[in-house]
């Protein structure tokens, strides 16, 4: 056992979660002076205070062990300072280890690169956003008027990694990780009261991210740039909305309530009816004109329901099984209706661990660890299996 590194690692993840020492040793059940010496490398702790210290940070026992990737090229910027910022930063290397160490013992690496993509993206950039969002979608296989129906599954067959953490926040959707660092990887933050809209659309915005500002994936940058931030907005609705069927879509709803005809357009494409707005406020030059017609929508839904449209309050969202600012709206919500996480769900890390588990290259255990599920949900699954 390294104590430098159980050491480095006892430190990052206790100041992550904003723990002093005194009360991680508290939670982990050991004296003050006992969990200072660990720190300090000055004691070898032993076995059951080791299992302890992992329950306590909520890790597992090799992730105190194993010295913790760190991550570089990363673009990770969020609409305020976040605190755990140090902590998802971890919990991502670890997961892209995980994911890596599978590829590695499976024989199984991807076979797509996605300096392809970038070379389709780059030579319509000229055209502006929507040019590059209709080639990769041409790129991607995906029909002109086809919805997108799996965006986790369209990713992997690019050879892109899809990734889950769970942030009790609304002002960070997601990040996107290079290449360089065991990417290309996109992590879309699924906090159960974000909207599943909301992780689709984070998905293709990160993708855009990855295909435009690759000189963006800097670990220390961390406030948003605007004018990216537009451009990855700009790719996403237009990459899960193409322009043709979504105006075909809306025509289709002409005479209809401006509140009904939104919600009946976001359910074709399985996206947030703020990203419905913004494609219709795309076109509006007079700013007094864009604002109407977003007041116009939360008027609407508050006579009809009887209370204000939050944030993140989506009427007729999808459910589960599917996968920013207004002025006047509150700041959090539930998505009435929404999708569920079914409708958002990486499958390859599921096969490769699959594969493993089968084979025997990996133990129960392990594939419950990388899956993060618990163990005896790792035993019913590997029983489906065989069944």
């Amino acid at each position: 056992m390294s104590l430098d590194i159980l050491s480095t690692n006892l430190q990052k993840l206790r100041r992550a979660q904003g723990l002093s020492q005194d009360k991680l040793a508290l939670a982990a059940g050991i004296s003050r002076i006992a969990y200072l010496n660990i720190e300090k490398r000055q004691s070898e702790p032993r076995a059951e205070t080791l299992r302890a210290l992992a329950k306590a940070l909520g890790v597992r026992i090799p992730d105190l062990l194993v010295e913790a990737p760190v991550l570089k090229r990363v673009r990770f910027r969020s609409l305020k300072r976040l605190k755990r910022r140090e902590q998802v930063l971890v919990e991502v290397g670890q997961k892209l280890r995980d994911f890596s160490e599978l590829e590695t013992l499976l024989h199984a690496p991807s076979l797509k690169d996605i300096d392809e993509l970038r070379a389709v993206a780059a030579g319509v950039r000229k055209k502006g956003i929507p040019a590059v969002a209709a080639a990769m979608r041409d790129h991607f296989g995906l029909g002109a008027h086809e919805p997108v129906h799996d965006i986790c599954g369209l990713l992997e067959r690019q050879g892109i990694k899809v990734l889950s953490v769970n942030i009790a926040t609304d002002a960070f959707l997601g990040l996107s990780v290079s290449e360089e660092d065991g990417g290309p990887a996109v992590v879309v933050n699924t906090w159960e009261r974000l909207p599943v809209e909301h992780w689709i659309f984070s998905a293709a915005h990160e993708l855009a991210h990855l295909l435009l500002h690759l000189q963006a994936y800097q670990v220390d940058e961390e406030l948003e740039d605007k004018d990216q931030e537009r451009d990855a907005d700009a790719f996403a609705s237009h990459f899960l909305m193409p322009e043709a069927v979504f105006r075909r879509e809306w025509n289709d709803t002409v005479g209809m309530p401006l509140f009904d005809r939104v919600l009946k357009v976001k359910r074709v494409f399985r996206v947030s009816w703020r990203i419905v707005l913004f494609r219709l406020s795309e076109g509006m030059d007079d700013p007094n004109q864009r604002k109407a017609l977003w007041i116009h929508f939360a008027n609407a839904y508050k006579k009809i329901n009887s209370k204000v449209l939050l944030k993140m309050d989506e009427p007729e969202g999808v459910s589960m099984d599917a996968y920013r600012d207004l002025s006047d709206l509150h700041k959090a919500g539930p998505e009435p209706a929404g999708m569920d996480r079914h409708d958002f769900q990486g499958e390859r890390l599921w096969r490769l661990v699959h594969q493993a588990t089968k084979g025997g290259d990996i133990t129960l255990a392990r594939g419950a660890e990388i899956l993060g599920i618990k163990l005896n949900e790792m035993r019913d699954l590997a029983e489906s299996w065989a069944n």
